[in-house]
């Protein structure tokens, strides 16, 4: 896959995070499968700080100064120190989708871009601008398959109905 193509994707995506997110009610939003998992609005929260902070934040590290240390980031951390709780659902799809805008136009900018550029992680080894950008694409799907398992169990614990006629999942 090309970086145009990867970058057409994640430009895709923007439109399946919209839907994946549209219509829920407040209850849908804070819902838990289990109590150590994140519900929507932290999902939401997360994927708007990794937008900024990791994936776009790291390949423009990596094309510019590869050498210097990564900026630190607490994915995990974040979700108490940043209060993910407290944020409203609506106003974090609406700056998520305004991020990955924001994220296709500087892609798009780039003019021969090194995609093979490489910063040297003391605990992952090389890491290149290309492997930065391929493993956001690769987030997007992770994600995905959070929402929709987050919904479908939510779907599957709070309506008492047999589900096994739409098959197993």
């Amino acid at each position: 896959m090309t970086h145009l193509a990867i970058t057409s994707h994640l430009e895709l995506n923007k439109n399946v995070f919209k839907s994946l997110f549209h219509g829920l009610t407040n209850e849908e939003i804070l819902w838990r499968p289990q109590s150590e998992k994140w519900c929507l609005l932290e999902i939401v929260c997360h994927l708007y700080d990794e937008e900024r902070e990791d994936f776009r934040a790291r390949i423009k590290h990596t094309l510019e100064i590869p050498g210097d240390p990564l900026p630190a980031i607490d994915p995990q951390g974040w979700v108490n120190e940043r209060r993910y709780m407290e944020r409203d659902f609506n106003e974090m799809v609406t700056l998520f989708l305004q991020e990955r805008s924001a994220s296709i136009d500087w892609l798009k900018s780039l003019e021969s871009p090194s995609w093979q550029n490489v910063h040297v992680h003391p605990k992952f080894g090389e890491l290149s601008a290309e492997m930065f950008l391929s493993n956001w694409l690769a987030h997007d799907y992770l994600h995905f398959r959070q929402i929709t398992f987050t919904k479908y169990q939510y779907l599957t614990t709070n309506y008492k109905t047999r589900f096994d006629y739409a098959g197993n999942w």
